[in-house]
C-alpha cells in the first residue's frame, strides 16, 4: 500500500472513530444485552466494591408516586429523566446512565417502590458507584396542585444533604422540575458555568402532553414493547418537534432493528416523520429567569440525618 493510501486509511479511520464517539455520547433508552451483563457482573463483585468518596458521580432514582392516582405513574420515571437530562449538562458531574439503573433494578427484582427503601437505596448507590443519590416522592399538594419532594443523599455517610421540594399545577411540571434541579445543584456545592446555567434553563418541552407521551414511551421500551414505545415517541414529537430524547430514542430503536419499517399506529412511517421534522425549524421556549427560584429556604433543609427515603 502506498504512503498516500496509508494516510487516507488513517484519516478515515479517525473520522469513523470520532463519529462513533459523537453518536455514543447519548446513552440511549434501550436496556441492551451489555447493560444486563454489566448489572449481573457488578452484583457478583458487590462484596469487593468500595463506596466512592472523592468522585462527582450522581445517580438519579425513580420518584415514588404517592398520590394514589395511577395515571400519574409515568411521572415516576419522567421526573428522573428530566433531572438526568439536565444534570448531564454539567461537566463537573458524572451522571449515571438511566439504562444502567434500569438494568440493575431489573436484575435485583426491584420496582420504583423498592428503590426508595431505606435499606435498598444505599446498596444500589454502591453498586452504581455513585457518591450521591437523588430521588423523592410525588404527592398531592394543596387543592389540585402536585407536590414533588426530593432528597439529595450521600452514599458513604447515608446522610441526607437536603430535601428540595416544589409545588404547582400538573401542567407546570417542567417548572417544578427546574425548581428542584437548581436546589440540587446548590446542595452539591457545584457552580455551573454561565453557559451551563443558560442550558439548564432550557426545558425538555413546555408541552405537558408531549412530556407524558415521552415518559410512556420510555416505560414501554423498558418493558420490551418497542413498537408501542415508538408510537409514544412519535406522539411526543407531533406535540413538540423539539422535545428532548424522543427523536434520538426512535433512531436508537431503528438502529437496533427493534422496530420495523411498517406504519406505526396507522400513521406516517417513523423515518418519514423524522425526515420531515429535520426539515422544519422552530425553537422550544426557554423558561423565564424565575426557573431557578427556590420554593424552600435553608431552614427547610435537614442535614446530617440518617437516610430515610420515604420522606414525610
Amino acid at each position: 500500500m502506498s504512503h498516500k493510501r496509508i494516510l487516507y486509511a488513517v484519516f478515515f479511520t479517525l473520522i469513523g472513530t470520532f463519529s462513533f464517539l459523537i453518536s455514543s455520547s447519548w446513552a440511549g433508552q434501550v436496556v441492551k444485552e451489555e447493560d444486563k451483563i454489566w448489572a449481573q457482573e457488578i452484583i457478583q463483585k458487590e462484596k469487593t466494591l468500595k463506596t466512592p468518596e472523592a468522585n462527582n458521580t450522581l445517580a438519579v432514582f425513580y420518584f415514588n408516586n404517592q398520590t394514589g392516582q395511577s395515571e400519574l405513574d409515568p411521572l415516576q420515571k419522567g421526573i428522573a429523566i428530566l433531572l438526568i437530562t439536565d444534570l448531564s449538562k454539567i461537566d463537573r458531574l458524572q451522571v449515571v446512565e438511566r439504562v444502567q439503573l434500569q438494568a440493575l433494578v431489573r436484575e435485583l427484582g426491584l420496582g420504583a417502590s423498592g428503590l426508595v427503601d431505606s435499606a435498598t437505596a444505599p446498596r444500589v448507590g454502591r453498586l452504581l458507584q455513585a457518591r450521591w443519590l437523588v430521588g423523592g416522592d410525588i404527592n398531592k399538594g394543596s387543592l389540585e396542585n402536585l407536590r414533588v419532594k426530593s432528597y439529595v443523599a450521600e452514599v458513604k455517610t447515608q446522610s441526607v444533604l437536603g430535601q428540595p421540594s416544589s409545588e404547582g399545577e400538573l401542567q407546570d411540571l417542567v417548572q417544578l422540575e427546574k425548581n428542584i434541579l437548581f436546589e440540587i445543584i446548590k446542595l452539591l456545592k457545584i457552580e455551573p458555568t454561565s453557559k451551563e446555567t443558560e442550558d439548564l434553563k432550557v426545558p425538555c418541552s413546555t408541552n405537558f402532553q408531549a412530556l407524558m407521551a415521552l415518559f410512556k414511551g420510555v416505560n414501554e421500551s423498558d418493558q420490551g414493547n418497542y413498537e408501542a414505545a415508538a408510537e409514544h415517541y412519535e406522539t411526543a414529537l407531533k406535540q413538540d418537534k423539539n422535545i428532548c430524547i424522543a427523536r434520538e430514542a426512535i433512531e436508537e430503536l431503528q438502529k437496533l432493528k427493534l422496530i420495523g419499517g411498517k406504519l406505526i399506529g396507522g400513521k406516517k412511517k417513523t423515518t418519514d416523520l423524522l425526515r420531515s421534522l429535520r426539515n422544519e425549524t422552530s425553537f422550544t421556549d426557554q423558561l423565564p429567569e424565575e426557573a431557578d427560584r427556590r420554593e424552600i429556604t435553608p431552614k427547610d433543609i435537614t442535614t446530617n440525618v440518617e437516610i430515610h427515603l420515604n420522606l414525610p
